[in-house]
């Protein structure tokens, strides 16, 4: 893998960001807590998986925060 490339997101992750991207209108934003909601009424995850999937999401450019809320880039508009 050459340096700008980044690793696939594995397939839970990716049914998490699909699940936040069908709950989050476009420009919209959601608070930590809605999105650990959305994991655990979607996806049936429990807390500290929700918070480690979102962390992986953010770091890998997947979400982005703005004064404390979620924003999902441009998911889905390719």
């Amino acid at each position: 893998m050459g340096p700008n490339e980044t690793s696939p997101l594995t397939p839970l992750a990716q049914e998490a960001l699909e699940a936040l991207a069908s709950t989050t209108p476009p420009g919209g934003e959601l608070t930590y807590e809605q999105a650990y909601a959305v994991l655990a009424e979607k996806e049936d995850l429990e807390p500290p998986t929700a918070e480690d999937i979102i962390e992986r999401l953010y770091n890998k450019g997947h979400l982005y925060e703005v004064e404390g809320k979620l924003r999902l880039t441009d998911y889905g508009s390719k």
